[in-house]
């Protein structure tokens, strides 16, 4: 059944209130919840952060809105703590690592296959085997640090094979510029990808570059490093396919419609009833924020939501295991690099990024030394009863 962002006003913001119970509830269970609750959960969380750094710079830019943008930011702090204090204690910041990988590869991988534009399909299958890849990595650095499965996390939703290597991710700030969609032209839903990968992104690349320094095992501050410094890349590609002549309300309305879809696809599959509950009370939230970016396009730009919002939303976005398309873009494109905006065969990398990785590798690279001699088995190291040096193993 089709959604419509404009059937429901939703809550209006002057009745959008919270108590410190209403934002510190009762946590899911790393084990006992199914790993698609989690999922929704962290992406969601980028979503609102994402939504509040928007908010931020949009208010050093234009006087007028700053009181309604205040209001909705408050909102969408106490939104953004309930969701992200959902995350319970019982999992260690490299099992929140390997949740936030999963998020972005079945996220991704879902909507690479709903985008309608060849192009930035094409980005996004990219992007998902470098996460992929990063997943792998920190799994190895599980195994070897706390003698634990990344499957527990997992729950056998994900691969943990190799991707693209993580080592070769690294490129020239160039070959990370992707070709911007067209605002006048791209589909309502290309533009709300976009918004929505992006926001997960920027999540990921805050959370590693808070969690690193506090590790001390000397190769786990430096894995964490690197692939923070490729999340960063992640940030910037995606970002990069927002058309940049938007209008900062353009882009009001566009980043509250993605908050809609979002607690729309996360309230018609959640399996646990009390998130359910969460996300439905959130929806009614955003719908209150879209109709106020709706009636600040009219009263300031005197231009019709509904020509940015040209239609409902069909269906919601698939939170469910993506491994055999995963498995198909492996198989297909793990060669594939970039030259500027292009994506080229391997040979046919930009020299500016071989130069710049070789630079940055000349020290050896952490990624592969994290890896060398690991396979996943089921069980982890513990199951081995000693060190994580099984014979023949995969040394990408």
């Amino acid at each position: 059944m089709a959604f419509s962002l404009f059937d429901s006003k939703g809550v209006d913001i002057d009745n959008q209130r919270f108590t410190w119970r209403d934002m510190v509830q009762k946590p899911i269970s790393k084990l006992d919840d199914d790993a698609f609750t989690r999922v929704r959960i962290i992406l969601t969380n980028g979503i609102e952060l994402e939504a509040l750094r928007f908010g931020h710079m949009a208010a050093r830019f234009n006087q007028e809105l700053r009181v309604p943008l205040a209001k909705v930011r408050r909102a969408e702090q106490h939104q953004a703590t309930t969701v992200n204090w959902l995350l319970g204690s019982d999992h260690s910041p490299l099992e929140t690592t390997i949740a936030y990988e999963q998020v972005a590869i079945e996220v991704t991988a879902a909507v690479a296959q709903r985008e309608s534009d060849p192009y930035l399909a094409q980005v996004y299958r990219f992007g998902l085997l470098e996460d992929f890849d990063h997943l792998y990595r920190y799994s190895a650095m599980l195994d070897r640090l706390e003698g634990k499965d990344a499957n527990n996390i997992l729950q056998s939703y994900t691969d943990i094979i190799p991707g693209r290597p993580t080592s070769e991710h690294h490129r020239a700030p160039g070959d990370d510029l992707r070709t911007p969609y067209d605002c006048t032209s791209a589909d309502m839903l290309s533009k709300m990808h976009a918004l929505l990968i992006v926001s997960g992104e920027a999540q990921t690349h805050n959370y590693y570059m808070n969690v690193g320094p506090q590790f001390s095992d000397p190769l786990a501050r430096q894995l964490y490093a690197e692939i923070a410094s490729i999340e960063e890349q992640h940030v910037t590609q995606y970002e990069s396919m927002l058309d940049p002549s938007e209008s900062w309300i353009e882009q009001w309305l566009l980043h509250e419609a993605t908050e809609c879809y979002n607690y729309y696809s996360c309230m018609q599959q959640e399996t646990n009833h009390h998130v359910r509950a969460i996300w439905e009370r959130f929806l009614d939230y955003e719908l209150g924020h879209f109709h106020m970016a709706c009636e600040a396009l009219k009263q300031y730009e005197r231009r019709d939501p509904a020509e940015i919002i040209t239609n409902d939303i069909a269906e919601p976005l698939a939170f469910r295991s993506q491994r055999d398309f995963v498995r198909k873009v492996l198989a297909d494109e793990v060669d594939l690099r970039t030259d500027g905006t292009r994506f080229v065969p391997i040979d046919q990398e930009g020299a500016a990024s071989r130069r710049y990785r070789d630079g940055l590798n000349a020290h050896g690279s952490p990624s592969q030394t994290v890896a060398s001699g690991y396979i996943w088995t089921p069980g982890g190291e513990l199951s081995r009863g000693g060190p994580a040096t099984a014979a023949g193993g995969v040394t990408h």
